[in-house]
């Protein structure tokens, strides 16, 4: 009877033992497969594929901040930009000023131009100055004047553009990670270099995005103003600059020469012609008179 229930456990348990070995070996591989001192068969592996940018997930978008936009007008990127006329003593000087202004503020002459003498002598200034500045910058400009004539500003909100190239830049950062994680595992040549390409144009996105961030950032840090400069208007003078009586004199004469030259021409286009108006003529007189002694 012992010998019987030994039989019986032996064949209950050995089938339980063979399974679980067989569940612990790699995967798609039975035990019958493989034999003593033969190495496991390959298995091989699916082509990389490059993976679409994962979304980020919604936590974690709204604790980063991204697409949110500030609340406050101190925390929103404001770009201003303003223009003004003057009416100055001196065009030149007022030039000076206003760069040295600049430059005192923090910031730089952007371009500037010079036109015309004397009186009609005109100025044109574009100056950057830090945002913090832009008023006193103004008020200064003002006191350097005689007058002015017009002023104006505007402001543009770029907080939108500037947060969505971030949340951009988090995302573009975030497959560029894939990417190298990939690059780690792939093992084919093929594979190591379609996933160099993919990379490479993934930093290119990348810096282009930094890029224009820096852009935004410099531009709403700096002001524009552009400043036009006029003289004071003052009585206008007898003579006009650059008037000659010897040069009028001449042009007089150089005149009269060509009207003298058209009437030569004329006279010489109507001598050689003469023949053929010569005898038009003398035959409309001709008949002129036959007629009249008729009559």
């Amino acid at each position: 009877m012992k010998r019987l229930l030994i039989a019986v456990a032996i064949l209950v348990i050995c089938p339980l033992v063979l399974t679980s070995c067989a569940g612990g070996g790699p995967a798609g591989v039975t035990p019958d497969m493989t034999m003593p001192g033969m190495p496991p068969p390959q298995i091989e592996m699916p082509p990389v594929a490059p993976p679409a940018a994962p979304p980020m997930p919604e936590e974690a978008y709204k604790e980063s901040g991204a697409g949110v936009l500030p609340s406050t007008a101190e925390e929103r990127m404001i770009v201003r930009n303003g223009d003004i006329s003057l009416v100055v003593e001196d065009v030149t000087d007022a030039r000076d000023e206003i760069s040295q202004l600049a430059v005192r503020l923090g910031g730089w002459v952007v371009s500037s131009q010079i036109s015309g003498e004397e009186e009609e002598m005109r100025g044109w200034i574009s100056i950057r100055v830090p945002d913090e500045t832009f008023d006193q910058a103004f008020a200064e400009l003002r006191g350097l004047a005689v007058r002015v004539t017009s002023e104006s500003t505007s402001t543009t909100d770029i907080t939108e553009e500037y947060i969505d190239l971030q949340s951009r830049l988090k995302n573009a950062e975030a497959t560029e990670s894939q990417y190298l994680a990939l690059l780690e595992k792939a093992e084919e040549i093929e594979d190591i270099l379609r996933i160099y390409e993919v990379l490479s144009w993934q930093r290119y996105e990348i810096e282009q995005i930094k890029g224009r961030i820096q852009y935004l950032e410099r531009t709403s840090a700096m002001s524009l103003i552009s400043i036009d400069l006029k003289p004071v208007a003052t009585a206008a003078p007898l003579v006009r600059p650059g008037w000659s009586a010897r040069e009028v004199a001449k042009s007089a004469v150089r005149g009269l020469t060509a009207f003298g030259q058209g009437l030569g021409t004329m006279a010489i286009g109507a001598a050689i012609f003469s023949p053929i108006w010569g005898t038009i003529l003398g035959v409309l007189y001709w008949r002129r008179r036959r007629k009249r002694k008729k009559a």
